[in-house]
């Protein structure tokens, strides 16, 4: 294919949390607390290039500018309900090969605390790459096991 190509050498990961009574304005201060509310995201699905390299979230922001289309892989969750335990999380999984394509999983859940949420998204993560790869997986041990 000819023309430009969105192929990312860079990611960083970042969180936020928002609270008000309007989720939009909710999600507004989430994205001001993550460092990107000044930017046009673009949501995508989540494919880790090979090659990309993971770079600490100022070195990110240091790469960007306000107003700028950004590509990203974004997990949210919301509730109106006072006290509900939500979260939100990305999981990614690298190869050991840098020539091979890597996955990023998200998950949203109700109920679930961060370590649990987080847990659950590397694991996802972990499922997705595995099975391109031809490995066996059990999902529900820890991608560490």
């Amino acid at each position: 294919m000819e023309g430009f190509s969105f192929v990312p050498r860079e990611v960083f990961f970042t969180k936020g949390v928002g609270v008000h009574r309007e989720r939009l304005a909710s999600f507004e201060i989430a994205l001001r607390d993550a460092g990107i509310a000044q930017f046009n995201l673009v949501p995508i699905s989540s494919i880790i290039p090979p090659g990309c390299r993971v770079i600490s979230r100022e070195e990110g922001l240091g790469k960007l500018k306000p107003g700028q289309i950004i590509f990203v892989v974004l997990a949210k969750n919301e509730t109106n309900e006072p006290n509900r335990l939500i979260a939100a999380s990305i999981g990614m999984a690298k190869p050991l090969d840098d020539e091979s394509y890597g996955y990023l999983s998200e998950h949203h859940s109700f109920g679930q605390t961060e370590k649990k949420a987080g847990d659950y998204a590397e694991d996802l993560a972990a499922f997705m790459l595995a099975s391109t790869l031809g490995v066996p997986f059990d999902i529900d041990k820890s991608w560490d096991e």
